[in-house]
């Protein structure tokens, strides 16, 4: 307890100081030539524009929205307090995700012109420059989701007066709230960024024959802006919500360890390991300039921090582990170096398939040479091909951890708890680095748009643009390696977020249990659990009753509801001779209930216990319908945010013909474009086109859930079982199209940028550049990633962690 008393509010003011400092380094450094700023000025006005038209609709969508949140919760609960401290926790959830995602791209856009100015000078200080631009969102990000998560805990549990066990599922409306506000921002941003680059490619590139962020081209602006909004705010935003997500659900499978062990250190580990977290990252940050200023290669620099990172990560691990989970943190050490792993193998898979050095990348390029269809063809080869390595990697880790988890022997807890916390501890291994990781995705936008500025401004080195080239392409690596981190991550997550929903699913279960024993007893006969027959559930229903009555008057005999609560009862109407042995003998040990009393209720346990995990039949027609459907979510939530930056997109490139076609003088140079009405299309289009897909992601299990319970009546099953099949299927797809949509994206993206660098020749040695047919059919491969990588597969990510945590608030609603 020490320790996380100590780890928490350091690491947490620790990030913010280091956040501050690092905005203060990059905010002094030079700003270039007064093109360049004016250049930078016109991209940070229209990226303001855009988050702040952009939060006020998020803002007012998240209000009623927790409004809906707190009076649902508060009927079906059958607690006023609860509905509203769950609509509390999803207001500052929204809010401190909004807070981080804003404030990263505030500092990002300033770094864009710092960096242009910094390739004036060397790679060495446009990288530094860049990349602490970006880590100021990485260290937000971290340190809101840690003050938020920890003081709300705090706030419930100490002044509010609830138990340990019982709060995390208070909170999990936090984690709802940033998955909400994640899920907009990340459609709103992406469909903006990708519909002006789309637009600017096409029209630019290959129409006009103009070079990429050329100032005559009217989407140039729009591009540049899109950049910030969608892969700095939306991404900080996903991040964030995977962070808050994460450590709720492993903090509620430590509550079902604390029950029998009465360490709260299994509850707060998840915050302390996370805390260890930011003091490696902060130094490994600290050590890319030595890296950089003695590798050439920009990915090699990045790359030395992150190894850095590594190596402390496991030292910060084996420390939190030791100190805190008893003689079994052997065991659990292990289990968070699997995650590390799995986190360095997803960095690695993601390069290997989107950085041009290696086969699949130059595969496409080299496809390119017989025309668009080909690079296409191929270019969705290498896309379906990523899900193999990753299913297979993230299988390997979830059942490395989960069996190296069940070898922790704890007394009265069930090896299938201890398995599940190990999934739990190696998800916390791998996010460790995710400052570090956050801020390489945020180095990617910052230098394309530095790159950008010194094609725009006047009187920039050629050299330069040679730099600002090399880092965006390292740039593209680094955006795909964060998504190919992030869709890893929430992998890992959905084991555990699932089983923290059936956790729920397990309480409503035993507070209907204590209202009506005859239905608890109907429910269980559907469930398998009990042999059919009407006989059969006579007998089952007098014994849960009887021992209902037993406990009941075991809690009236006690008289304190801080030392025997009602949930105390519910809990061991359910539980097994090993369950009821962890949560009566640490009563017996504290002196809150007298062994004599306890004897009996320990030598019976219930006489209908539930499995530590629910069991959901796949077989049953509402589970494989609720899967199904889960499924088709997420290929129909894909369509919805491609097809809104195809309908956006085409907006803009009418718009930029429009002005060629009126102003011949922009060709010439002449006649400055307007670059305020391209954005001014873009954001209007982004911000209409986001509400459908976003509508589609909340309601739907909320639909399913509904449909099926009152479709067969309301008292059985089939309400929270559907809504598993959707969570479970339609998670394990989001992560496998997720994965196939950003590695495509990325390897035709890199594809061109390998053909642009001059890595690719002709049969005679000579280079194909741009203008070639070639560089033609890799820039409409490019086009069509763009949507996928940067629209539908990032927000992919915040779908399957948002299938989470609204099943998990919500989940009274289906059966109780």
């Amino acid at each position: 307890m020490l320790l996380a008393q100590i780890m928490i509010p350091a690491a947490s003011a620790a990030a913010v100081l280091f956040a501050i400092w690092l905005a203060l380094d990059v905010l002094k450094r030079d700003k270039g030539t007064a093109s360049m700023q004016e250049v930078a000025g016109t991209i940070l006005e229209g990226a303001n524009a855009f988050l702040n038209r952009q939060y006020r609709t998020i803002g007012m969508l998240a209000v009623v929205t927790s409004v809906v949140v707190a009076v649902i919760v508060g009927i079906f609960k059958e607690s006023t307090e609860v509905g509203l401290l769950t609509g509390i926790a999803f207001i500052v959830g929204a809010l401190a995700s909004g807070v981080s995602g804003y404030i990263g791209m505030s500092i990002a856009v300033r770094a864009n012109g710092r960096t242009a100015a910094a390739a004036q000078n060397s790679l060495a200080d446009a990288i530094n420059a860049s990349l602490r631009g970006g880590a100021v969102s990485g260290f937000l990000v971290v340190a809101l989701s840690l003050i938020g998560v920890s003081s709300i805990f705090a706030i419930y549990s100490n002044l509010l007066g609830h138990t340990i066990q019982e709060t995390p599922f208070l909170i999990v409306g936090f984690g709802f709230g940033a998955s909400f506000v994640a899920l907009f921002a990340q459609l709103g941003g992406g469909i903006y960024t990708k519909a002006a680059d789309v637009g600017a490619d096409l029209v630019g590139k290959v129409e006009a024959g103009i070079p990429e962020d050329d100032p005559r081209n009217a989407a140039v602006v729009a591009d540049l802006v899109g950049d910030n909004v969608g892969d700095c705010a939306g991404r900080g935003a996903d991040l964030f919500e995977s962070m808050s997500a994460e450590n709720i659900g492993a903090m509620i499978l430590g509550a079902s360890i604390y029950i029998a062990t009465g360490r709260v250190e299994w509850v707060l580990f998840p915050l302390v390991l996370r805390s260890f977290g930011v003091f490696a990252t902060i130094i490994g940050m600290m050590t890319v300039p030595f890296w950089a200023s003695r590798i050439k290669d920009p990915m090699g620099a990045l790359n030395g921090g992150y190894w850095t990172i590594t190596a402390l990560s496991i030292v910060g691990l084996g420390i939190c582990t030791n100190v805190m989970l008893e003689d079994v943190w052997g065991w659990f050490f292990a289990c968070g170096l699997v995650g590390i792993t799995v986190g360095i193998a997803f960095v690695y898979i993601t390069q290997y398939y989107t950085a041009g050095a290696w086969r699949p990348v130059q595969e496409i390029a080299r496809a390119s040479r017989t025309g668009s269809a080909t690079n296409m063809i191929i270019g969705t080869a290498v896309g379906f091909e990523t899900t193999a390595v990753t299913a297979i990697t993230v299988g390997l880790g979830l059942v490395v951890a989960f069996v190296l988890g069940q070898q922790a022997e704890l007394a009265n807890v069930s090896d299938i708890s201890t398995g599940v916390f190990g999934t739990a501890v190696a998800t916390m291994g791998m996010l460790m680095s995710a400052a570090y990781v956050l801020a390489m995705d945020t180095f990617g936008p910052i230098t394309d748009n530095a790159g950008g500025i010194t094609e725009m401004a006047e009187g920039t080195k050629p050299e330069a643009r040679e730099i600002t080239d090399a880092l965006d392409t390292v740039g593209n690596t680094t955006k795909a390696l964060t998504k190919g981190y992030a869709v890893g991550s929430a992998a890992l997550a959905a084991f555990l977020l699932f089983t923290a929903y059936l956790d729920e699913v397990r309480v409503e279960m035993s507070k209907i249990a204590a209202d009506d024993a005859e239905r608890y007893v109907t429910l269980q006969q559907d469930n398998n659990l009990l042999p059919p027959g009407e006989d059969t559930k006579a007998a089952a229903s007098a014994l849960v009753a009887d021992y209902s009555t037993a406990l009941t008057a075991l809690k009236d005999k006690v008289g304190d509801k801080d030392k025997f609560a009602q949930a105390d009862v519910d809990s061991l109407l359910v539980a097994d001779r090993e369950e009821t042995a962890a949560i009566l003998d640490r009563k017996v040990a504290d002196g809150d209930v007298a062994e004599a009393d306890a004897k009996p209720f320990l030598e019976s346990g219930s006489p209908l216990p539930l499995p530590r995990i629910m069991p959901v039949n796949l077989g049953k027609v509402d589970v494989f319908v609720g899967a199904l459907l889960g499924v088709m979510l997420v290929f129909l939530f894909s369509s919805l945010s491609i097809r809104a930056v195809g309908k956006a997109a085409g907006g803009i490139i009418e718009e930029v013909r429009r002005q060629f076609r009126e102003n011949p003088g922009i060709m010439t140079g002449e006649v400055r474009p307007d670059y305020y009405r391209a954005v001014d299309i873009t954001t209007r289009a982004a911000l209409r086109e986001m509400i459908v897909p976003g509508i589609l992601a909340v309601g739907m299990p909320v639909a399913v859930g509904l449909i099926f319970r009152y479709a067969f009546g309301g008292d059985g099953n089939e309400g929270w079982a559907s809504v598993a099949g959707m969570l479970m299927v339609g998670t394990i797809g989001g992560v496998l199209v997720a994965t196939y949509l950003n590695n495509a994206g990325g390897a035709w993206d890199n594809a061109k940028k390998f053909i642009e660098s001059g890595g690719m020749k002709n049969p005679d040695g000579t280079v194909v550049g741009k203008g070639s047919d070639t560089h033609a059919a890799a820039v409409v491969g490019d086009t069509v990633g763009d949507p996928f990588k940067d629209t539908a597969g990032p927000a992919l990510h915040v779908l399957v962690k948002l299938l989470s945590t609204i099943t998990l608030v919500l989940a009274p609603l289906f059966i109780s």
